[in-house]
């Protein structure tokens, strides 16, 4: 089975994601794919907050294409700010006044102007079309800490597939209910959250969880059950059913992770060098 390497939310942190991926051997130092016949996974979230949300959802996409034509296999997910940059920019002409309040949630999230003033429609496209779930070996990938995602179905495909009709429509209620829907977290790491992730997998396949958006840091100031790596390291917990990939890249200087996964849980981890160059 190839090699399984995940990355968690980037926000926009270009420089240092195509850091990360080089020091694990993923990429060259012009950013192109050397990694074979590698499963590489985006856990969502590619915009906002960061300086350059647009340079990170084109390298991705070039990516996806080197990977292919190399063997390997890039997996990009839709995080939450996707949906609401989307919601934003989808809305911004029939509700010039945001009465929805889609522009003011994204632009109060972090949402950056200049990546809106930049996108083309093919950037467009690709984030509208990302899944919202996926499965590699014995491993579920999903973006958020939540059960949202079983409100749209039973089994992976019908989730994805649900999701992508929803992105599709001009219906403000759906949008803003999928949005905030989206923005819950920690169903697997308070009371209970053991439990909620055994019947996640039950339902939706896979003996292990990965997933981002809510940052290490923040997770390791909640109720953690099980042992944990530390704030500059992915946290298994839950059991170990689950790990956590959101490093805070786009937070701190110094943050920065990637991980191999194996069949049993986390097999390397790569962080982002210390007193390296952004630029």
């Amino acid at each position: 089975m190839p090699d399984l390497w995940v990355v968690g939310d980037i926000h926009g942190a270009y420089d240092k994601v195509r850091a990360i991926l080089l020091r694990a051997g993923l990429i060259d130092f012009d950013g192109a794919w050397t990694a074979g016949d590698t499963h590489l996974v985006f856990l969502g979230d590619y915009m906002d907050r960061g300086p350059d949300g647009l340079g990170v959802v084109r390298f991705i996409r070039n990516l996806e294409i080197q990977a292919r034509l190399a063997g390997g296999q890039v997996t990009a997910l839709l995080g939450n700010h996707e949906v609401m940059f989307l919601a934003a920019q989808r809305f911004r002409r029939t509700d010039p006044d945001d009465q929805y309040g889609f522009n003011d949630y994204w632009i109060s999230n972090g949402g950056q102007m200049r990546d809106a003033a930049r996108m083309e429609a093919g950037d467009h496209a690709w984030l509208s079309e990302r899944p919202a779930l996926a499965r590699a070996g014995n491993w579920l990938l999903m973006h958020a800490d939540t059960r949202m995602y079983t409100r749209f179905g039973g089994t992976i495909e019908e989730i994805n597939a649900a999701i992508s009709a929803l992105l599709q429509t001009n219906e403000p209620e759906a949008w803003g209910s999928f949005a905030n829907a989206f923005a819950d977290r920690f169903a697997f790491s308070l009371n209970g959250g053991e439990k909620s992730a055994w019947q996640l997998l039950r339902t939706l396949g896979g003996d292990r969880l990965v997933h981002g958006h809510t940052p290490v840091y923040i997770l390791l100031d909640e109720n953690m059950h099980g042992p944990t790596l530390g704030p500059g390291a992915p946290i298994p917990y839950a059991g170990r059913l689950c790990v956590a990939m959101d490093s805070g890249m786009a937070y701190r200087d110094d943050a920065g992770f990637i991980a191999r996964l194996d069949g049993t849980g986390i097999a390397e981890v790569v962080t982002f060098p210390s007193g390296a160059p952004l630029h």
